[in-house]
């Protein structure tokens, strides 16, 4: 007898489960509802519907992927992110919901009218968030991945930005933007430092880029593994100094580049650690920066910064 959606859903579950990833039930049903291409109601209301060979083929593959560790959007090739799918491949970070705060800060900090930039953008999900939210925002999604580039690009076309979003393959941490060019900045660049990395879950430590989340690499030819990103950066991160958290380096060249790059008044909005909320400000405060405020997530932990570059 062939085995129905929820059999299978039952079946993988447990599989998840024994192996101790997050959401087994969860996932077993994305899988399931994106191999079939059905919504989530459809397998409520039919769980019943058998699965051909076909399907189960490709199911039980995913499966195995994600029973190694996987994560599932990687799997799906998307994630939801203020309300909106965006693609996602092994060159980009996953979309995280604290990172929806960011973009809601942005909105409210800013006019009708704006140029902004995005550094580090990954997928993209910022920019063209702020963009389809804003249809008088214009800015420029700068990565120095080209492969994520060309991910934020056809994120920027499905939901109709593309003209008022221009990628740029450039190293953020060097000088790059035209002074005074800018009315907002936004940034979530990499600020794991090197031993919070080696404490991560496997699913981002073994998956994610590591490049976009831990600064201080140098180009490496060898194959990418354990310690390497997913386009062969060797890890080099130098350690911080006693004084201050580790993983500092990225955002303060954001900042550094922000304080050139935005006019007066212009707002600045980081991602940070939740334990360097504190060594941010007060190296924001010591280079003039005004309004310094460190805004927390919905766990109430430190996550982001924002600041204005002074009126005069």
């Amino acid at each position: 007898m062939p085995l129905s959606r929820a059999d299978w859903v039952r079946e993988a579950t447990r599989t998840l489960t024994d192996a101790a990833v997050d959401s087994p039930r969860l996932s077993a049903e994305l899988i399931l509802q994106h191999v079939c291409g059905i919504s989530r109601v459809e397998l409520a209301t039919r769980p019943e519907t058998p699965l051909t060979d076909a399907l189960l083929s490709r199911m039980t593959g995913l499966l195995r992927r994600r029973a190694e560790g996987e994560p599932v959007a990687y799997l799906l090739g998307q994630r939801e992110f203020y309300g909106r799918d965006f693609r996602v491949t092994p060159a980009t970070l996953i979309p995280r919901p604290e990172t929806e705060h960011l973009v809601e800060q942005a909105l409210k900090g800013c006019g009708e009218h704006v140029r902004f930039a995005d550094l580090g953008t990954g997928s993209g999900c910022i920019a063209v968030t702020l963009c389809a939210e804003r249809p008088g925002w214009q800015g420029l999604m700068v990565d120095l991945s080209s492969r994520a580039l060309a991910v934020a690009c056809q994120n920027a076309v499905r939901h109709g930005v593309r003209q008022r979003l221009q990628p740029v393959r450039a190293d953020f941490t060097r000088p790059l933007l035209r002074p005074a060019s800018l009315d907002l900045l936004v940034s979530n660049p990499p600020y794991v430092g090197k031993t919070e990395y080696e404490g991560l879950s496997v699913e981002v430590r073994d998956f994610e880029p590591v490049t976009a989340l831990v600064p201080g690499f140098v180009d490496s030819d060898r194959v990418p593994n354990h310690e390497h990103d997913h386009e062969g950066h060797h890890v080099h991160a130098a350690p911080a100094p006693a004084d201050r958290p580790e993983g500092l380096e990225h955002l303060v060249a954001v900042a550094r580049e922000a304080f050139t790059a935005l006019r007066p008044g212009g707002l600045l909005l980081m991602e940070h650690g939740y334990r360097q909320g504190d060594a941010l400000k007060v190296c924001l405060e010591s280079h003039s920066w005004e309004n310094v405020l460190v805004h927390k997530d919905l766990a109430g932990l430190d996550r982001l910064i924002s600041a204005r570059r002074p009126a005069s």
